[in-house]
């Protein structure tokens, strides 16, 4: 089945792939290369070492489009503000565990979502990959097995594989995405709403500031993880308004 009648994968322009920090132009070009293979064609650059480049060019080949239309960004955050579902790739562990995906099923996550949501799939740099607050903003973790004793992906290798997993999923599923009664909130929506929360908590002495612990990164976890709606993000901010009146 090549996919030319199905409609789902009409949904892939709902999809945005975001390199962070990204030193090499080359690198750039063959994931837009790698991403147009599989129908996806919308790019972000966070701060790359050298764009606009020739080199971006050359090596996307038949995808220029996709590197001359990339958008560039400050910060993961600020690339990421319009999704409402987020998923970034990490190789390490993390202190405190983070809902983590193998590439088959974040591509079924994602393939459940497209339609209602707009999602964002985050490649962190060629020799670190991202920081923990980077991977902090993210709903889901995506982590591709390779052999531990050399597990060193080149960047657009990972993207293909995950831009392979997603279209494939698709293909498996014309049903598409289930319906939800509101918009799910926006990354950035869901920023303020943990902000909100931190603000509240600060002011009824919840927590020590000058030792807060992992209690932070456990609150964001649980709101990326939940993954709440508009609705549900208006109630608990008007809930923290709400306390907040009242403390004065």
């Amino acid at each position: 089945m090549d996919g030319k009648n199905n409609p789902s994968l009409k949904l892939l322009k709902d999809i945005k792939i975001v390199l962070v920090g990204t030193t090499h132009p080359g690198n750039i070009g063959a994931s837009a290369r790698a991403m147009k293979n599989m129908g996806i064609y919308n790019l972000a650059l966070v701060k790359p070492k050298d764009f606009p480049n020739d080199q971006a060019i050359y090596r996307s080949k038949a995808a220029k489009d996709i590197v001359q239309n990339a958008k560039v960004y400050k910060s993961v955050k600020e690339a990421v503000e319009d999704c409402e579902l987020v998923l970034g790739t990490s190789a390490r562990d993390r202190t405190i565990p983070w809902p983590t995906l193998k590439p088959k099923e974040a591509a079924q996550e994602v393939s459940e979502n497209l339609g209602i949501e707009k999602i964002a799939i985050v490649f962190g740099r060629e020799d670190r990959g991202l920081t923990n607050e980077e991977l902090g903003l993210c709903n889901l973790h995506i982590n591709i097995p390779s052999d531990p004793e050399y597990s060193s992906l080149n960047l657009s290798q990972a993207v293909q594989i995950i831009a392979y997993e997603i279209r494939m999923a698709l293909l498996e599923d014309e049903n598409g995405a289930d319906d939800w009664d509101v918009e799910r909130a926006t990354n950035q929506q869901t920023e303020l709403l943990i902000e909100h929360m931190d603000e509240l908590m600060k002011e009824v002495d919840f927590y020590d500031v000058n030792n807060p612990r992992k209690l932070l990164v456990r609150v964001r976890r649980f709101f990326k993880r939940s993954r709440i709606d508009v609705m549900e993000t208006n109630i608990f901010r008007g809930l923290f308004s709400t306390i907040q009146k009242k403390l004065k």
